[in-house]
């Protein structure tokens, strides 16, 4: 090739990228600069608004989701006001979002089942914030309900983020959903005591202790004839507030008491008997 020629496509080649750079630069700058600013305004809208509803003394529950809607509803905008930036009509933009549906739809469709099943959640409202539930085989204590995940606090102080879709479509049991709780224990005595003793042992611990309920009243009584003792069920209601503590402590009390009352807790046992063979004639 000429060099004469070179140098002319070396001119339009540094022409064209002045051009692209004239047209295109202060659009991309102007892009980036939008991008960072509108990152910013969409976290301080998400905290703006979270503050807003506490202050609002609106349900605990719903702050969270509302506060993360607000914040992807101001990305949404900024991502939209980028492309107009380029010249991209809205109007492509909803026609390409409508072609590509299909595909970002099963591509998300784990993420897309968890915010449904959010928006579910705070709908039929199985808990609130601050309840003890047990979900997806974690138990503990709800701390946040957000658009994607539900965090649990287990009794041990562990921090377990489960998503949504695992939280709506599983069981759950609401330990602080009920106003009181019955305690369930077996209380097992020998089959020398005397049961009626045993028996009014166990529901005078049982009237001492102000935090059994008198309605509904407990329930004791024979429960089953064991392999090495007569159990005895004990079946208090306690506020649920109470529950884990006044367990505790009624089973230590119930143990004491009936020691104190005469009456013994025996250990497993079997009997073994022994047959000497006879003597070979």
């Amino acid at each position: 090739m000429d060099p004469n020629e070179l140098s002319e496509a070396g001119h339009q080649l540094a022409n064209t990228a002045i051009d692209l750079v004239s047209t295109w630069g202060l659009q991309a700058v102007g892009a980036i600069a939008v991008l960072i600013a509108g990152r910013w305004v969409a976290t301080r809208a998400g905290k703006l608004t979270r503050r807003s509803l506490t202050r609002a003394n609106i349900d605990a529950q719903l702050i969270p989701f509302f506060g993360q809607a607000a914040h992807y509803f101001v990305l949404a905008v900024v991502i939209i006001a980028v492309l107009q930036l380029f010249g991209i009509a809205t109007t492509s933009l909803v026609a390409l979002v409508g072609a590509a549906g299909l595909a970002v739809g099963l591509a998300l469709q784990g993420t897309l089942s968890s915010f449904a099943a959010g928006v579910m959640l705070l709908v039929m409202r199985p808990f609130k914030i601050g309840d003890a539930i047990s979900v997806g085989g974690s138990t503990g204590v709800v701390e946040e309900v957000s658009i994607f995940t539900t965090t649990i606090n287990t009794f041990d102080n562990i921090q377990i983020i489960i998503p949504n879709s695992s939280v709506y479509g599983t069981t759950i049991k609401n330990f602080s959903a009920n106003e009181n709780r019955r305690i369930d224990l077996t209380m097992g005595v020998s089959y020398d005591d005397d049961l009626g003793k045993a028996i009014s042992i166990i529901e005078s611990v049982l009237a001492a202790d102000e935090r059994v309920l008198a309605d509904p009243a407990p329930n004791v009584a024979v429960a089953e004839l064991g392999d090495s003792a007569v159990d005895i069920m004990v079946r208090p209601w306690v506020a649920a507030s109470n529950y884990g503590r006044a367990r505790s402590d009624l089973t230590r009390a119930l143990k004491e008491g009936l020691e104190a009352g005469g009456c013994s807790f025996p250990y497993p046992q079997q009997d073994v008997h022994l047959a000497t063979p006879s003597d070979a004639g």
